[in-house]
């Protein structure tokens, strides 16, 4: 059975109707516009994302917290570019593209945009089939095919419409949400070290600066700016200037608490990691170890609080990666397959990597590394298209929304060479 197109228009309700005309104000008026970046946000708290914070806060303390504060500001401008886009023209970043450039450059994106999924799903399927290890003690092999099954029954959600896929995602983000504030609370970190960690820019030597560009080259995922596009694209269509606008304003408050809560999970990490290894003079690199001194220093609920967190956070951002290569094959190349069929094909690859027992940890450093070669892609074309009137109308990038972003894409970009050239080198 073929599943919703999560592109597809969907009908006006009275209650979007009513918000728009200003007839209900507050949360009740902003409540029908929630959802979308709750889905992209999955992507700010992948599996690969835990093993940078745990290796900073084990290493420095809670020294690198600013870079974490600055890497979530920059996804909110980042994913409000996306998000505008799809609001503005009815097209996702991919369409947009296809449109834009010539037919040879849109197959290059999208075969690079595949590469990236198959990252992004190595990535997601590690982290998951290690939780499920972690937890219950099976084989690597056979969690990742457990983890398989478990991300076909999330993409069922979408089969229900959109609103049973966004519910279902969000559902899933407060369960990791509600982990990790529980190993904080565990943790009982210093409030004082905490405040100058965030607000307090800092290094200490040359293995700083690299933790802090994996952190912060790893925040944006190529994957996660191009389904946001899809994600608004017709969600609710603007019927004029005003509408549109309106309808950015509220996708924008969606994306503000999206990347909050995401922004506080990654903080907490690292928060959890200084309390907890850096006080006991630990530096642990690799996810198992931490789930085993988590029960060392603090009880067995806290490692299984932190095995939860890695199995929710990986089935979940699984699911996001096939419907966003469901957006990059339709978009680049106007081409689509079942999505059942997209989702067996892509967990082969890292089925194959988990079953040749390369180190969980290890792969998921080399699959971020594989992403850092995407973000230009899906980054520059974004700032180049919200920037232009005739694509964006009304809704196009003021100018120092514009230099942001290329100063932010500069830096992006810069930080994911050097991560390549060192993880290499």
């Amino acid at each position: 059975m073929m599943n919703k197109d999560i592109t597809a228009q969907s009908p006006r309700s009275k209650a979007v109707q009513d918000a728009l005309d200003g007839k209900i104000r507050g949360f009740r008026g902003l409540l029908p516009f929630l959802g979308p970046a709750f889905i992209a946000a999955i992507a700010y708290i992948d599996p690969g994302n835990f093993a940078t914070n745990i290796s900073a806060g084990s290493k420095y303390g809670y020294m690198l917290l600013w870079v974490i504060l600055f890497s979530n500001i920059m996804a909110l401008l980042i994913q409000s570019l996306s998000a505008k886009l799809g609001i503005a023209t009815g097209k996702n970043l991919p369409e947009v593209a296809r449109e834009e450039f010539p037919k040879p450059v849109s197959i290059g994106l999208w075969i690079q945009g595949e590469l990236v999924i198959i990252a992004t799903d190595l990535a997601e399927f590690i982290g998951a089939a290690l939780g499920l290890y972690l937890l219950f003690g099976i084989p690597m092999l056979e969690a990742s095919i457990i983890a398989a099954i478990g991300s076909f029954a999330i993409l069922e959600l979408q089969r229900r419409g959109y609103r049973s896929l966004e519910a279902g995602i969000a559902g899933m983000l407060f369960v990791v949400v509600i982990a990790f504030a529980l190993q904080t609370f565990f943790a009982k970190p210093d409030a004082v070290s905490v405040m100058k960690g965030l607000f307090v820019p800092a290094f200490h030597g040359t293995d700083s600066v690299l933790l802090a560009a994996g952190i912060l080259g790893a925040t944006v995922m190529p994957h996660a700016i191009y389904l946001h596009s899809a994600l608004t694209q017709r969600r609710v269509v603007g019927k004029t200037d005003a509408e549109r606008k309106k309808i950015f304003r509220f996708e924008f408050i969606d994306i503000l608490i999206a990347m909050l809560i995401a922004g506080a999970i990654n903080a907490s990490m690292l928060i959890v990691a200084a309390a907890l290894f850096f006080k006991n003079g630990l530096f642990v690199e690799d996810l198992d170890v931490a789930f085993q001194q988590f029960g060392h220093l603090v009880s067995p609920m806290s490692a299984a609080l932190f095995g939860i967190g890695l199995l929710v956070a990986g089935l979940s951002s699984s699911s996001v990666g096939t419907l966003s290569g469901d957006v990059i094959m339709q978009g680049f190349i106007n081409y689509r397959i079942p999505l059942y069929v997209r989702r067996f094909i892509t967990i082969i690859p890292p089925i194959l990597i988990i079953a040749s027992g390369v180190n969980p940890t290890t792969a998921l450093v080399l699959s971020q590394v594989v992403l850092s070669f995407g973000i230009a892609f899906a980054l520059i074309p974004l700032i180049l298209f919200t920037s232009n009137k005739r694509i964006m109308g009304s809704l196009i990038n003021a100018k120092w929304v514009t230099v942001v972003s290329w100063l932010i894409a500069v830096l992006i970009v810069a930080l994911n060479v050097f991560l390549i050239v060192d993880t290499f080198r």
